[in-house]
């Protein structure tokens, strides 16, 4: 039986839809703060020793492509989330590190409690969706997303975040940002070319849903980010345990789950670990377990990937998994994306 498409007609799919507007938008209010070349000198002078990345929930998780794309630029780039960083890892909080801090409100409970905490002690970059935050108004360069107004559970924001850190790394690293920008011009015509289909996407994804109880997301590299985001809305937006992970960790335990109750999404990933992540997929299969690849040229067309940028495609891997989230309300007969107990911005630590 079809899913019942009313149910999920509402606010959270409005924003699903309205993303590729939202990254139009994001793009062209690029621009760089008076600060930002500065510190990028700074930076590129070996100023800083290290470069701290932080953030709490998908916007931590939007970290992963930049936090490789310095690492390889011959930077010291650490990843923490933001919660321990204030509390565990506060010696980070020097002179010597440049924080790059993601948060879509700007002043969610760990944000506030940074930016308390640091006063002055390292130079902080932000990445925010709020103009007049906190965050935005004590960073010592503010990078502004275009998203909008978002109902709850992110979606616009996380792609925005994506495209922003996208250019920012471009931007640190003094690579070519005008070929970055080229690039990035084509992320929302893929996005609206995915997304023109969603319902029958939705439909495809209900018949393949049927009998799961078990969700799991994996991948290597930048896909982790669409891995960890990915886990975290599926449960945000319907109750419905996912578990995101590396294609690697998955081996080490969960191997064992594999059932006809459990359905493994693979993110084939970039050419250095692709044949890797697709010899995962095969082995799932051959032990009887359920599996499908999210790439440019899978067989099951829900899950390919519109043909773009390599520096697009941790905005385009998101999309599949929000398709799922769509598909699982409808076939449990509620409103997706709708908080019961949780807040859109988190204040409580």
């Amino acid at each position: 039986m079809l899913p019942d498409h009313s149910v999920i007609e509402g606010k959270y799919l409005h924003d699903i839809l309205g993303q590729p507007q939202a990254l139009e938008d994001t793009l062209q209010g690029l621009e760089r703060p008076p600060d930002l070349e500065k510190l990028t000198a700074r930076l590129n002078e070996n100023k800083y020793q290290r470069v701290v990345l932080t953030g709490m929930g998908s916007s931590y998780h939007a970290l992963h492509p930049l936090n490789l794309e310095l690492i390889g630029r011959g930077f010291t780039s650490i990843m923490v989330e933001t919660s321990e960083l204030v509390h565990y890892r506060d010696r980070f909080l020097d002179p010597d590190t440049l924080v790059i801090a993601v948060s879509q409100s700007g002043r969610s409970a760990e944000v506030v409690r940074l930016l308390e905490i640091n006063r002055g002690r390292s130079s902080v970059i932000a990445v925010t969706n709020t103009p007049e935050s906190p965050l935005a108004a004590q960073a010592d360069a503010a990078i502004v997303t275009k998203a909008g107004r978002e109902f709850s559970v992110s979606c616009k924001t996380y792609l925005t975040a994506l495209m922003a850190l996208e250019w920012l790394g471009d931007e640190l690293t003094e690579r070519d940002t005008g070929r970055t920008r080229q690039e990035l011009k084509e992320a929302a015509p893929a996005v609206e070319s995915y997304l023109h289909a969603w319902e029958g996407w939705v439909e495809e994804f209900s018949e393949k849903l049927k009998d799961i109880r078990h969700l799991f997301l994996v991948g290597r590299g930048a896909s982790l980010a669409a891995v960890g985001t990915g886990a975290l809305v599926v449960k945000e937006a319907d109750h419905f345990h996912a578990e995101g992970m590396s294609s690697a960790a998955f081996r080490h335990g969960p191997f064992e789950m594999l059932s006809g109750e459990t359905l493994v999404v693979v993110f084939s990933g970039d050419g250095r670990t692709r044949d890797l992540n697709l010899r995962l997929l095969q082995d799932i299969r051959e032990q009887g377990g359920r599996a499908e690849v999210v790439s440019d040229d899978t067989a099951f067309l829900a899950f390919r990937l519109p043909e773009a940028p390599a520096c697009i495609r941790p905005i385009l891997e998101i999309l599949p998994v929000q398709m799922i989230t769509l598909a699982l309300a409808a076939r449990a007969g509620r409103e997706p994306g709708r908080f019961e107990r949780a807040t859109k911005v988190t204040t409580t630590e």
